[in-house]
């Protein structure tokens, strides 16, 4: 048709999605899994649970195409989607959590650990931090961290939570100092342990 532009690579694979194509799922599945994956995986520190946020996600575009008529940030969107699922399951394994730790210190307090164990300990302790501060932050907060250390631009995270480009910047510097101060309180509160 005269004066129509032709679609972008995303949008034709979102209308064939629309119109039941599993080809398109499966290439936009392939083109943003290991992205989605990895952000799940950085917020939530497990592979499994990871997995299954990514999966939902994805079960999410699947059963709900985004609609015709509009020009999408589907990796936006999907990193959105990914995000807000983790951090339902952060939210809600939070007394599991909790108790997982209590465990862990009663049983380095009665022992010490093996040689090799050094290491992985450290390790753990330093993602357990680091959810436990991101537990604590505003979930837009959460979100930005998330989505910027995926790789997104200033521009696509705009487009990905809907807020002004203009502010992106302010935005992320806030959401990265209120992280810093309370891993900075966190690590005080241990030494002074």
């Amino acid at each position: 048709m005269p004066g129509r532009e032709p679609l972008s690579q995303t949008e034709a694979l979102l209308a064939g999605l629309r119109a039941g194509s599993q080809e398109a799922f499966e290439t936009i599945f392939r083109e943003h899994y290991a992205q989605v994956f990895a952000v799940a995986y950085r917020l939530l520190g497990s592979a499994s649970e990871a997995e299954d946020a990514a999966q939902e996600a994805f079960l999410r575009l699947y059963e709900h195409p985004l609609p015709a008529g509009r020009n999408h940030n589907l990796r936006g969107w999907l990193l959105r989607v990914t995000t807000n699922l983790a951090y339902n399951a952060l939210r809600s394994r939070g007394r599991r959590r909790r108790r997982e730790e209590r465990a862990l210190t009663e049983a380095q307090s009665a022992g010490q650990p093996a040689a090799g164990d050094s290491m992985v300990a450290a390790t753990a302790d330093t993602a357990a931090k680091v959810r436990g501060v991101l537990a604590r932050l505003p979930e837009r907060q959460v979100q930005l961290l998330l989505l910027r250390q995926a790789g997104l631009s200033y521009a696509e995270l705009a487009g990905a939570l809907g807020v002004a480009p203009g502010s992106i910047g302010t935005l992320v510097a806030r959401a990265e100092r209120a992280f810093r101060d309370l891993y900075g309180e966190l690590e005080e509160m241990e030494h002074d342990a």
